[in-house]
């Protein structure tokens, strides 16, 4: 008899592998420095002293790993590292797998095994970006990745689950994307948060079928 699933939190988790003073509160890395990549958090710049005096010096705080938790880490490894095209190793020591990118980049997700399944959609989801998105997820169904139906419709992307039912995405194409851009135009708008708490900028259904890409 399969044992019911009681798992309620998301299975995705950032691990944030960087050294960080125990003084500074993790809200002051909350703004976005986009001029060091989508990946790169900068903190308002903080005196330190040198010699005897004191100057401006910033910090900054990166997005290391995404850990996966898996059931089953054989077959969640046997679909991620070929599904993203990664090098696989086991870390012994913490019983986990490490996934990081054959080139170099900074690409890199780490399958950690845990008891409880998936009960709901998580609230963390990867976005793949293929050269060519049909050939992409054929590749991906062939693995064992499947489509899914969270109630998107018309979007430009194909929204799709792992082997435990984690979902993601495959996007278009670069070139379809810069394309679409071109053909339309996009505006992008930054919220920001009003005295009740609630965004602006965003509406009351925004998700993952309502992001303009």
């Amino acid at each position: 008899m399969a044992r019911p699933l009681t798992r309620t939190t998301p299975v995705f988790s950032i691990g944030l592998v960087r050294s960080i003073p125990t003084c500074l509160s993790a809200a002051v890395f909350a703004k976005l420095d986009r001029s060091k990549g989508p990946c790169q958090l900068t903190a308002p710049k903080i005196p330190v002293r040198q010699n005897g005096g004191s100057e401006e010096a910033p910090m900054a705080l990166e997005i290391d790993w995404v850990i996966i938790d898996c059931i089953d880490l054989e077959a969640m490894s046997d679909f991620w590292w070929p599904g993203a095209r990664l090098r696989a190793r086991v870390d012994r020591a913490f019983r986990r797998y490490l996934l990081a990118a054959k080139d170099g980049s900074h690409l890199r997700l780490g399958l950690m095994p845990c008891q409880d399944g998936k009960t709901a959609k998580n609230r963390l989801h990867l976005d793949l970006r293929p050269d060519d998105q049909e050939a992409e997820v054929r590749r991906l169904e062939d693995l064992g990745a499947q489509r899914i139906d969270i109630g998107q419709c018309g979007v430009p992307w194909v929204v799709m689950a792992d082997p435990e039912g984690n979902e993601f995405c495959v996007l278009r194409s670069r070139s379809q994307e810069q394309l679409a851009r071109h053909n339309r135009k996009t505006d992008y708008v930054i919220p920001k948060r009003r005295r009740d708490g609630t965004l602006t900028g965003l509406s009351s259904s925004a998700s993952i079928n309502a992001r303009p890409v």
